[in-house]
């Protein structure tokens, strides 16, 4: 039996999907504008898992994916993904918000290769259904829909059921969302994430069960838990059993700054209807079976040396624990330039980093990160920035410039907006940051360190760099914000951008990362 305390994972996984296939689970989440993008996790015991593969390198390829003609797509991108597996063939199903469009991705064996096809319509938070030899959509907000699909699953079936399958009168703001369908004991059932109208502002679990597509669908809310976390309810996604014949729901809590985080539910069964949790309660620590004892999990954030060859083909493929912030410009970065180091070169002048191309990102780790990083500036511009961020909206970073001919460390930060609320920039932020500390400094190469606390909600991160004396901060702690623009939890960064000509380059090395449970962050 392994232990594992909940959340299972303590950082930004949402929109989970979970399948078993014989002895494996397969978790698949929303990756939304980074790539390469739909992140699937593979586990033995559903507690412990490991990043696996992705499904797709880039979309449609548009200027907003790549952050071109002061285009993004924070916050869009792909949403919500769907995992199937059936008559031997992975199906992953999913709308993106910036092409509206929906798409299919399938293959004979999870890593792939994956065939792109796009399913005709845009399908909110969307999941799929193979019954026997039909195929149905489940999605929309509020009002959810049940849509038969032709049987290469291009489009809806013509004459094929088509209809409202439930209807939330009742709610805040969201109402009935993030659809899972899924066929159990002969029987239909539709997962939920609800939002009461009872002045809770908290997100609860919602269960409807029909005996056929085509009857009444009965249900109810089915677990209101924040495991005493802030009010952040625990909700939205499906079930999965284990070749035991034990029940588990896999859903996620928000969890402030650092994101949305996977939580394991332990569900039982009476009268044909599932019972989530220990008298309506999440247990914060659980046991499963696993089916490989001994199996040595990859971490889901990782140090990094970046000494990499080439493959047959020339190509180089970074630790799957890293993704780039908008798709990769792969003429501008090199691991094989100079080996021992990612070299990272501009080829246009931007606002700010969140402007930035080939901006290369992991997540942050609670309950704290301890990240550094080396930095050669030699190659520097005058007026550009190579560092290390705390990736948000609200962003803080501390980096490498070259100003008046003389090289300098900064600290800038983009501060909560209180008139700009939740919903942060949309469209994307054109001011420069707010530059809160500078020192002069005479060599061109510098080591920097980020330390972000996410404990209880904390959401603090502190920028150091490494004089002869030891460590040193600069500039003040920077407050972290979860934020609509960018919908996502709060990433580390390793960028360069230029402001007055392009063309520079930096060299990042010895990238170290340590995930901390000590309480030393008021050490520093």
């Amino acid at each position: 039996m392994i232990h594992k305390n909940n959340p299972l994972i303590y950082s930004d996984f949402p929109d989970l999907d979970v399948i078993r296939v014989e002895d494996t689970y397969y978790m698949i989440s929303t990756t939304m504008h980074m790539f390469p993008g739909g992140v699937i996790l593979r586990s033995f015991d559903l507690l412990n898992w490991e990043i696996l593969t992705y499904v797709f390198n880039e979309l449609d390829e548009t200027p907003a994916s790549r952050l071109e003609e002061g285009q993004n797509i924070y916050g869009q991108g792909m949403w919500a993904p769907s995992m199937r597996y059936h008559n031997g063939r992975f199906y992953i199903c999913f709308a993106a918000n910036d092409t509206r469009k929906t798409y299919l991705y399938q293959a004979e064996h999870i890593t792939g290769p994956w065939v792109k096809s796009e399913i005709e319509g845009f399908y909110h938070d969307s999941s799929l259904l193979f019954d026997e030899d039909r195929v149905f959509l489940v999605y929309g907000n509020t009002q959810i829909f049940l849509t038969e699909l032709k049987d290469d699953l291009s489009g809806p079936k013509p004459g094929g059921l088509n209809r409202i399958i439930i209807t939330d009168q009742d709610y805040v703001s969201l109402g009935y969302e993030g659809s899972h369908i899924q066929k159990i004991h002969g029987k239909y059932y539709v997962f939920m994430i609800h939002w009461l109208a009872d002045g809770s502002k908290r997100r609860t679990q919602a269960c409807f069960v029909s005996d056929s597509l085509e009857g009444t669908f009965f249900g109810k809310d089915v677990l209101d838990d924040d495991q005493g976390f802030l009010n952040a309810g625990i909700a939205q996604g499906g079930l999965i059993d284990t070749p035991e014949g034990d029940w588990y729901a896999m859903l996620f809590q928000d969890h402030g700054a650092i994101g949305r985080c996977p939580v394991l539910v332990p569900v039982i069964w009476e009268n044909d209807f599932p019972i989530f949790g220990y008298g309506g309660r999440v247990p914060l620590a659980l046991e499963v079976k696993s089916t490989r004892d001994n199996h040595n999990y990859a971490p889901l954030t990782d140090s990094d040396s970046f000494t990499y060859k080439t493959d047959q083909a020339g190509v180089v493929s970074l630790k799957n624990v890293w993704q780039w912030n908008h798709a990769s410009d792969n003429g501008l970065w090199s691991v094989t330039d100079r080996p021992g180091a990612l070299r990272i070169t501009t080829r246009e002048t931007v606002a700010n980093v969140v402007m930035a191309r080939n901006v290369l990102t992991q997540r942050m780790m609670g309950p704290i990160s301890d990240i550094t990083v080396q930095i050669d500036a030699s190659k520097l511009h005058e007026g550009d920035f190579a560092g290390i961020c705390a990736l948000q909206g609200c962003y803080g970073w501390i980096a490498m410039t070259k100003r008046d001919g003389k090289y300098a460390i900064v600290m800038v930060e983009k501060q909560f907006d209180s008139k700009e609320g939740i919903w942060g920039v949309k469209g994307g932020d054109k001011s420069p940051g707010m530059e809160q500390d500078i020192v002069i400094v005479t060599n061109s190469v510098a080591e920097f360190r980020v330390i972000a606390d996410f404990k209880d909600g904390k959401d603090e991160v502190k920028f150091l760099y490494k004089n002869k004396d030891g460590w040193e901060q600069i500039g003040p702690v920077h407050k972290l914000y979860y934020l609509l623009d960018h919908f996502m939890g709060c990433r580390v960064g390793l960028f360069l951008y230029s402001t007055q000509i392009s063309g520079g380059s930096a060299d990042f090395m010895n990238f170290n990362y340590s995930v901390l449970k000590e309480d030393f962050y008021e050490k520093y």
